[in-house]
């Protein structure tokens, strides 16, 4: 137990750090390899979780504590990248397997490649969809060398074969826009949701999966709201637009996990890493909200 003084358990302030049959198994995966502007990544996680100690229970609608939170140990993020994502796919799985729902904590973004190998080995048969909410479209095959880097995740992600939608993508390559000409990749694009009035609804495809992994790079939002993030993208989403989008998306389909990626605190200031534990505490939320509706 020498990793809890630095990655203390979600909101422990409130609640105990809860066992295998917690509902969110949160996941601390403090990678920092490929990142290309700003750093700090590798501390995201333990800012994240020490930050969760100031929530209030009470997200506004629900406690979603309630469900059980358990942290667990961080991921050992040292040694050749394929073997990182290997220990993430490994923890990752075993989420599944209890029939829990992950929440990994990044880290850079590449952490969510881990992801997608448990949830390829998992699902097998039928592969859920990812739901990505990214200032950038992460779909370069390799950049600056590798093919592990941060900015090719998606990429990977359509190499397991999985369907992806976009959304708040607002940076891209030449490269990145013919793939999603030739893939015929949907999404709404920042500029669709945030200029003139903003869009709080979404309906996926009708052919989409019914279950779905949410991917979330703090860009995604605008850097009014999270500046601490290693490349931030003017014109992003808003907070409660955010909250409305996946909302939306819950209510019609099944959550089965997510990850906040690409957070990098900033010296002196606490407002991104707060905000990033208080976004997901609110996902949580309409994750829990939406499981007791199913029960009942």
């Amino acid at each position: 137990m020498n990793w809890v003084k630095k990655y203390p358990p979600f909101l422990i302030s409130e609640y105990p750090n809860g066992d295998d049959s917690a509902l969110f198994q949160i996941l601390p995966v403090p990678l920092e390899r490929s990142v290309s502007y700003g750093v700090g990544t590798r501390m995201g996680p333990s800012a994240i979780l020490k930050a969760s100690e100031n929530l209030e229970v009470f997200d506004g609608m629900s406690c979603p504590g309630e469900s059980g939170l358990k942290t667990l140990p961080p991921v050992n993020c040292r040694g050749p990248i394929q073997k990182v994502l290997g220990r993430i796919a490994v923890a990752t799985e075993k989420i599944l397997l209890q029939g829990r729902i992950p929440v990994v904590l990044g880290g850079e973004h590449t952490v969510s490649t881990g992801v997608f190998m448990a949830l390829s080995r998992h699902y097998r048969t039928k592969i859920p969809g990812i739901v990505q909410i990214d200032a950038h479209a992460d779909l370069r095959n390799s950049y600056q060398g590798s093919p592990f880097s941060h900015a090719c995740v998606m990429k990977r992600a359509l190499d397991l074969d999985f369907p992806i939608y976009q959304l708040g993508i607002r940076s891209l390559s030449p490269e990145e826009i013919q793939l999603r000409e030739d893939r015929k990749i949907p999404g709404k694009d920042a500029l669709e949701l945030c200029s003139g009035t903003p869009v709080n609804e979404l309906n996926l495809p009708e052919d989409f999966p019914e279950e779905i992994y949410l991917t979330i790079d703090v860009d995604g939002l605008d850097p009014s709201i999270i500046p601490g993030t290693g490349t931030p993208e003017p014109g992003g989403l808003g907070w409660y637009q955010t909250l409305n989008l996946i909302e939306s998306i819950a209510r019609k389909h099944k959550i089965i996990g997510f990850d906040v990626v690409e957070l990098a605190p900033l010296k002196g200031s606490l407002i991104s890493e707060f905000t990033t534990a208080r976004l997901v505490y609110q996902v949580m939320g309409i994750i829990a909200r939406q499981e007791i509706k199913s029960k009942e």
